[in-house]
């Protein structure tokens, strides 16, 4: 992800009262990085510093800190992307072209649809829906995207509803400030806000001809020149992501791809946060999910693919990961 987010996301713990100290050690968070425009700083930092977050916010009241916090230039020219557009509609959809300008495209994904008379604009990513750190980042993808087209349009925009991967919390309140609706559905296969054709269509007052192309150009500069930082689990996902078939894909094999044992593979990534099981989970969850959206395979066969014994094993996974069964994530988030 972009340093800019990075420093965004460092600002919005200290509001929520995360000691510095908690997060301080993160890869990226160096002043030589944060401050570094063309550093891409691990997105594992990221979610770390939300998971923090939450253990002291709610994450519908982190998801409208982190709105809050994020005036047009935080973001550098991502934000311009939409504002200074012809139209609302074409600043979002220049925003979702160049999305890696910002984020982790690797993770998150941002994408527009028409449909006659209404636009949908959909943030989507790996993690459960019981996941927390992510409720909040995608609850705040989809604040982040209302209040930008608002300043382009220069009046605040009322979504037609809202739909959130994650449980409903205890209090909307905080959502619907957020969102300026009550119309606000969760455990949707996928986090998305609605708005009305007609109101992303009109001409945004900042408009100015030609500047649109200058600021894409700088945006696709600006990812060309781009350091990335790397870190021992981005190692260990490239391991885990190579393993072959799935007599291969156990512990002691990713252990030996890495050069380590297997019990100093497992300590190294609990000292990252994480486990065995749960990065397999992850794996096997992308593996399901590619084969179900780029292939017409049963589901049976997928999951004889992905190491579960049965298709009903399959189909309560896929309920775990994503709140719906295989043949309706097949049929309503990939088409």
């Amino acid at each position: 992800m972009s340093s800019a987010l990075a420093r965004l996301s460092v600002s919005t713990a200290r509001l929520a009262g995360v000691p510095h100290v908690d997060y301080a050690h993160l890869l990226g968070l160096a002043p030589e990085y944060l401050d570094d425009d063309r550093c891409r700083i691990p997105s594992a930092t990221a979610v770390r510093i939300a998971e923090l977050a939450t253990g002291r916010l709610a994450w519908p009241d982190l998801a409208v800190l982190l709105t809050g916090s994020s005036r047009v230039g935080a973001l550098g020219v991502w934000d311009y992307l939409i504002t200074a557009a012809p139209t609302p509609l074409q600043g979002i959809r220049d925003a979702a072209d160049l999305f890696a300008t910002v984020a982790d495209v690797g993770s998150d994904r941002l994408q527009v649809s028409v449909d006659g008379g209404q636009v949908t604009i959909s943030h989507s990513n790996r993690a459960d829906m019981v996941h927390e750190a992510a409720c909040a980042i995608r609850a705040y993808g989809l604040g982040l995207y209302r209040r930008r087209l608002g300043e382009a349009a220069r009046r605040e925009l009322t979504p037609v509803k809202v739909s959130l991967a994650a449980a409903a919390p205890e209090r909307h309140d905080a959502l619907v400030r957020l969102y300026g609706t009550r119309a606000i559905d969760f455990e949707a296969p996928t986090s998305s806000i609605t708005f009305l054709t007609a109101d992303l269509t009109v001409r945004s007052p900042h408009a100015q001809p030609g500047l649109s192309p200058v600021l894409r150009q700088h945006a696709e500069n600006t990812l060309n020149t781009a350091r990335p930082l790397h870190i021992w689990l981005d190692l260990f996902h490239t391991a885990l992501e190579s393993a072959g078939e799935e007599e291969d894909f156990t512990l002691e094999a990713v252990a030996r791809r890495m050069s380590l044992s297997a019990r100093t593979l497992q300590r190294r990534l609990v000292e990252h946060g994480t486990t065995w099981s749960s990065e397999v989970d992850k794996i096997r969850r992308d593996r399901v999910t590619r084969l179900l959206r780029d292939t017409k395979l049963s589901v049976e066969a997928i999951a004889g693919r992905t190491g579960y014994a049965d298709a009903r094993a399959l189909r309560r996974a896929v309920q775990r990961w994503h709140g719906t069964t295989p043949v309706s994530l097949r049929h309503t988030v990939f088409q």
